[in-house]
């Protein structure tokens, strides 16, 4: 199993590409069984679940082509052969339930097993199947299956959820484009990712309004046609990179970066004594003034602090000027990597949901374990800071949401490499 070597070696200096959005596209990817007609997207990052969604795709019968480096996937659902999403695939990662709503609107059944993913909490289906089910569908849970029926067609409807979960306005959203009449999704969420999958869905020929608020409307229609779309830029990506010259030093260029896709993150970073600025090209990031000062985060749907970005500001608040405490409100069990920053030196106190970091002036390089995926680039940036060499296994968690990661940090001045194991 492979390994990455980290040496701290000092400040950063240079400019790396931010890629497009893991989670846009994972939803994005979905959107091709709406329609007969060939769906594009560009701007595509190139990671193992971008594949393993190329794989449920294509065991329903779709085409999926990886084009120029993979940068460029083309698709078509014009002759489907199931509807079923089975286990063996679904199981690998959490966005595969991504195929119930298009696939029941537009088929007006669907089989789709329960999903899986990082162990970062239960994350249940029920808000998916509610939204669902208050567009007329029929459900029943069957030997871990959804099994999901909707005979007469999806009618639309006025749903309020009960919490803004990005995966339910994704399934319910795209369910409805092909619904009869109106549905009002109340409490829906408003991350980035779903405003990018409107503006698809939109190029489609969907009716939508609204996203990027709280409330969205959609006019269902007869039929979506074919599009070409460019995959928005990752945010956490970019939110993670701009924190490497926040704990390393130096002065970082992020290429493609937008403020307005991470300014609660960015608000954060000011406070902490980190410099953010928007450039031509992307946004600029360097310390203001010596060591960082330590701030309190809670994590909260867009717009607020960014759970997916929870470990990384963690593994900064190590070595932060005093203490820090960090809330987690959106999942479970996300903070494993605390004990493994605590190898490395780290003051770390965990207590149900809340962990409180005082700094110290250095961490040690030591071997560490990844426990999901943005647990482990944490652990990589904790590396860059620290004295001497940090080994990071289980780093296959990283494929997933991280593209050349090495490549990039070397870019930039990193003493990093991979280890290939046995």
């Amino acid at each position: 199993m492979d390994s990455i070597l980290v040496t701290g070696n000092g400040p950063l200096n240079g400019q790396i590409p931010i890629a497009g959005a893991k989670n846009a596209c994972l939803t994005l990817m979905p959107a091709t069984l709406l329609s007969e007609e060939p769906l594009t997207l560009t701007n595509a990052p190139r990671l193992s679940d971008i594949k393993t969604m190329t794989a449920l795709l294509q065991s329903l019968g779709a085409e999926v082509s990886s084009l120029q480096d993979g940068q460029v996937i083309a698709m078509s659902s014009h002759s489907l052969t199931s509807q079923t999403a089975d286990y063996d695939i679904v199981r690998k990662m959490r966005a595969s339930n991504l195929v119930l709503g298009p696939l029941l609107a537009r088929f007006g059944q669907a089989v789709v097993s329960l999903p899986g993913g990082c162990a970062i909490g239960a994350r249940p289906m029920d808000l998916h199947v509610e939204g669902l089910e208050a567009l007329g569908a029929e459900i029943e849970l069957k030997d871990g299956y959804l099994h999901a029926k909707a005979p007469g067609g999806l009618k639309g409807a006025v749903h309020e959820m009960r919490f803004a979960s990005v995966g339910a306005t994704e399934n319910i959203v795209m369910a409805a484009t092909l619904a009869k009449g109106t549905t009002v999704l109340k409490n829906a969420a408003r991350e980035p990712e779903i405003v990018d999958l409107v503006e698809c869905l939109r190029k489609m020929g969907a009716q939508i309004s609204g996203e990027g608020s709280s409330t969205i409307e959609i006019q269902g229609v007869d039929r979506l046609h074919g599009a070409t779309h460019q995959v928005v830029t990752d945010r956490i990506e970019l939110g993670t990179y701009m924190l490497a010259p926040a704990i390393c030093g130096g002065e970082v260029e992020l290429l493609g970066g937008r403020m307005a896709l991470v300014e609660s993150f960015a608000a954060k970073l000011d406070a902490a004594g980190v410099s953010v600025t928007e450039t031509q090209n992307g946004m600029k990031v360097a310390r203001k003034n010596g060591r960082v000062q330590a701030v309190d985060v809670v994590t909260e749907p867009f717009p607020g602090f960014p759970t997916d970005l929870q470990a990384q500001m963690m593994a900064l608040m190590c070595t932060a000027e005093g203490t820090s405490v960090l809330e987690e409100r959106i999942f479970e069990n996300r903070f494993m990597h605390a004990p493994e920053l605590v190898r490395m030196g780290a003051n770390i106190e965990v207590h149900g949901g809340t962990a409180t970091v005082t700094g110290v002036e250095t961490l040690k390089g030591a071997p560490v374990m990844a426990t999901d995926l943005r647990a482990s680039v944490s652990l990589i940036l904790a590396g860059l800071a620290a004295e001497g060499e940090t080994t990071v296994s289980r780093v296959y968690h990283l494929d997933r949401g991280y593209e050349h990661v090495v490549r990039k940090l070397e870019g930039v001045g990193a003493k990093i490499e991979r280890i290939k194991g046995e």
